[in-house]
């Protein structure tokens, strides 16, 4: 099957077959290895990416249920090289240490991209209840709270 996917702004587009997760359409296809294969059930929330603006897990979405639509990767957030052209989530998750590891970072960030749309000033537990999909299992959501907050303009409290 052919599949025609915009992602990052730029067409991907080539033959695969027909059982293809978006995960691996985007990693092996596109070549965006920033969206991470954790769990391949949903449960982890590492591949996370947007679809047509909305927080999706990509490996749930097979990639020709995204043919003909626009996918966001961590990688399509930045507007340009070094910290200057870092996305205000991305600045925010620097500043703010929401990141050990960082294997969740890029599903962390792609659902707080989610939520700052459908909520611009959300509280703690608000953010807290929308990354619940989410797991890290290094910072303890602390400072990943933290970054969602700083990334919707309020102060983080100390």
């Amino acid at each position: 099957m052919r599949v025609s996917i915009e992602v990052n702004g730029k067409t991907v587009a080539q033959e695969v077959p027909d059982r293809t997760l978006l995960v691996h359409y985007l990693r092996d296809t596109a070549g965006l290895t920033g969206t991470n294969i954790g769990c391949d059930t949903t449960s982890c929330g590492a591949c996370t990416v947007l679809l047509d603006g909305e927080s999706v897990k990509s490996c749930t979405v097979l990639a020709a249920q995204a043919d003909g639509h626009e996918v966001t990767t961590v990688e399509g957030l930045a507007s340009g090289s070094g910290t200057e052209g870092l996305h205000p989530v991305q600045r925010a998750f620097r500043e703010q240490h929401g990141l050990q590891c960082g294997f969740c970072t890029p599903g962390m960030m792609m659902a707080t991209v989610s939520l700052l749309k459908e909520n611009p000033k959300p509280t703690r537990d608000e953010a807290r209840a929308a990354l619940e999909g989410n797991l890290c299992r290094c910072t303890g959501y602390h400072n990943i709270v933290s970054a969602v907050i700083d990334a919707s303009g309020q102060e983080v409290a100390q």
